[in-house]
């Protein structure tokens, strides 16, 4: 029997320490979290995707009665940012959560199981790693990729 380590790397920085691109990317993240639509969790996530044309999608989690009808802020951002902009390529995409009191969430989140399959479905596409930023109240969680996040990933290569 052979045994398996999987290790991350996860950058743990004040938003001060992130570079201008990464803070406006941030800023976005949380800013999309206001056009959350989540009458049933009241949880609010944002996040936007940075791309390599230069321009900013962002999107927001978006509930519905018909359970899991549903979709998270991150498949959102993704699903649009490749719908209008299919030449582009993914660069990076910050998240961020406002919990269920109306504030920020003090430890950042990550995306659920989904989201980050579909994220590396457009990592893949793009050919290069995809920067991960989660947001926290007072604190950015950076990753290296999406892959990263999903290390036993389910992939046709």
């Amino acid at each position: 029997m052979k045994h398996l380590d999987i290790t991350l790397k996860v950058d743990v920085l004040a938003y001060g320490e992130l570079t201008p691109e990464e803070q406006h990317l941030t800023a976005m993240a949380r800013e999309a979290t206001e056009r959350s639509y989540a009458p049933y969790s009241k949880f609010c996530v944002g996040a936007a995707i940075e791309l390599d044309n230069g321009e900013v999608v962002s999107g927001a989690n978006q509930e519905n009665v018909a359970y899991p009808s549903g979709t998270c802020a991150e498949r959102s951002a993704c699903f649009y940012a490749h719908a209008r902009y299919p030449e582009a390529r993914f660069r990076r995409i910050a998240i961020a959560a406002r919990g269920t009191d109306g504030e920020f969430v003090a430890d950042p989140v990550a995306p659920c199981g989904a989201c980050r399959q579909a994220l590396l479905e457009y990592e893949v596409l793009a050919g290069a790693p995809v920067e991960v930023l989660l947001c926290g109240a007072d604190k950015v969680y950076r990753l290296p990729s999406v892959a990263s996040t999903l290390p036993l990933a389910f992939t046709e290569f």
